[in-house]
């Protein structure tokens, strides 16, 4: 292990939660890596106007906000590099040593922040008009469809939470579900169905999301998997609402999970079950999911690790 390849901390995740912790970690004289992954800066990455983020009363764009973020993190003396990290060897403890096609690098301490991809529908025209009409954050974009029709898909939680809070905004909402029953919970459920802005469109996928990145989602053709007949719904906007993927593949061997994927940390902490590892951002948050509290454990994460690698130092 030569000083060139070891650090005092190594983030693996370059979203909000990583840079966060990266900057905060550089400040204090750590030396730091991020390991970005080959998709750097996370999914704000695929989002147009981040209206919510506080410091930019105009809005700004995701992917500028991340630029700006990770020159911040630069500034501070951490180094980026924009490869993915393909394992990890935790044998012995700290230093822990991180895999990746360059080469392999040693960390004390290491924070993972590595986020969560939302569930698409793999359609073409869905990844065309991504952030054009097209999301997977109501409380990030419900905003922006003031007055409008739109179209919620899925029959889970997820998706009734989403289309009761797109009813803040929207004229009317529309759930658009491949069965013809719920498999959200009863309270859930009962409370969009009585909702008089919220009707259900039964054993139905869609099959192209119409529209253009000049005028946004104009409609979905529907198709019905009961009776093959196709239809054109008129909506300004479609929000997926059946979930996100923790990006926790890489440590499922040793860290403790839940049943979902989602890391576990210890609470009011982000350390998790091995000694000198840390967790932030969305790939232990089911519940927030937003970049404000993400960035918020990133800065946990970084100061853990500091108190962390203090205290391995003073009982050295």
């Amino acid at each position: 292990m030569s000083k060139e390849n070891h650090y005092q901390v190594i983030v693996i995740g370059s979203g909000p939660a990583g840079l966060t912790a990266a900057i905060y970690a550089s400040r204090a004289n750590l030396k730091v890596l991020v390991l970005e992954g080959l998709n750097s800066g996370g999914q704000l990455m695929i989002t147009t106007d981040v209206e919510n983020y506080p410091g930019f009363p105009e809005g700004i764009m995701g992917p500028d906000l991340m630029v700006a973020w990770r020159e911040q993190a630069e500034r501070f003396g951490s180094v980026l590099k924009q490869i993915d990290a393909t394992q990890i060897d935790i044998k012995g403890g700290s230093p822990f040593r991180v895999t990746t096609d360059e080469m392999e690098y040693f960390g004390d301490a290491l924070i993972l922040a590595t986020g969560a991809s939302a569930r698409w529908l793999g359609i073409e025209s869905e990844q065309a008009l991504m952030g054009y009409g097209v999301s997977a954050c109501a409380t990030c974009d419900g905003f922006f469809f003031q007055g409008k029709d739109l179209a919620v898909i899925g029959g889970g939680d997820t998706a009734m939470e989403e289309a009761g809070f797109l009813t803040r905004y929207a004229n009317k909402v529309y759930i658009i579900h491949r069965r013809d029953e719920l498999r959200a919970s009863k309270i859930m459920g009962d409370r969009a169905i009585k909702n008089e802005k919220i009707d259900f469109i039964w054993d139905s996928v869609v099959e192209e999301v119409i529209g253009t990145k000049e005028e946004g989602v104009s409609g979905l053709r529907l198709k019905n998997l009961k009776t093959n007949e196709e239809s054109v719904l008129e909506v300004q906007g479609m929000f997926l609402g059946i979930g996100h993927t923790p990006n926790s593949d890489l440590v499922k061997d040793f860290i403790d999970m839940d049943e979902n994927g989602y890391i576990k940390a210890d609470p009011g902490s982000t350390k998790t079950n091995i000694d000198g590892i840390f967790a932030a951002g969305d790939v232990r948050d089911h519940v927030y999911r937003q970049a404000v509290t993400a960035a918020g454990s990133g800065c946990m994460a970084a100061i853990d690790a500091e108190r962390w690698l203090e205290a391995r130092e003073s009982a050295e």
